[in-house]
């Protein structure tokens, strides 16, 4: 099931999702959210608890967005590496990729198996990494905006 949410993300051109971070009303983001995990729950808490806002511009990306973000959270396998690999490649233009969470940091408590990939930044390059287990919804938008101060210094 996750596998084929993954191929499915991966096949679109256009991510779908864009939200603003509540307090930053000109900051946007679109998150290409593959939640693979019990972190992916505090994404919709933090929509939930109006963190994040869905912006209303409708799907695809609205105008003004200069990168697309790839929030990934939970365990990585290597059964799922290559869906989250296409997903990454499937990106156009400018990307980020958050690491949301201890499993997507470092493999969380699953580390030493074997077939568990020890932090996602063994596969692609990582902008921003939430720690925490699971991070609460404020420190995903802390970790936007961090995103956001760290791109506009670069």
């Amino acid at each position: 099931m996750i596998s084929l949410a993954l191929m499915e993300v991966a096949e679109r051109r256009t991510p779908e999702r864009a939200y603003r971070v509540a307090g930053a009303p000109a900051l946007r983001i679109v998150v290409l959210d593959v939640g693979l995990a019990c972190c992916a729950l505090e994404v919709g808490a933090a929509i939930t608890a109006g963190l994040l806002v869905p912006d209303v511009a409708g799907p695809g990306v609205p105008k003004g967005i200069d990168a697309t973000v790839l929030l990934i959270s939970g365990t990585v396998t290597d059964a799922l590496a290559p869906g989250v690999l296409r997903a990454w490649d499937a990106i156009d233009g400018a990307r980020h990729a958050v690491s949301f969470g201890a499993c997507a940091n470092t493999g969380g408590p699953y580390w030493d198996a074997p077939t568990v990939t020890k932090g996602i930044d063994q596969l692609l390059p990582v902008t921003v990494y939430v720690p925490g287990c699971p991070p609460r919804p404020e420190a995903l938008i802390a970790g936007l905006l961090r995103l956001v101060d760290e791109t506009a210094t670069a």
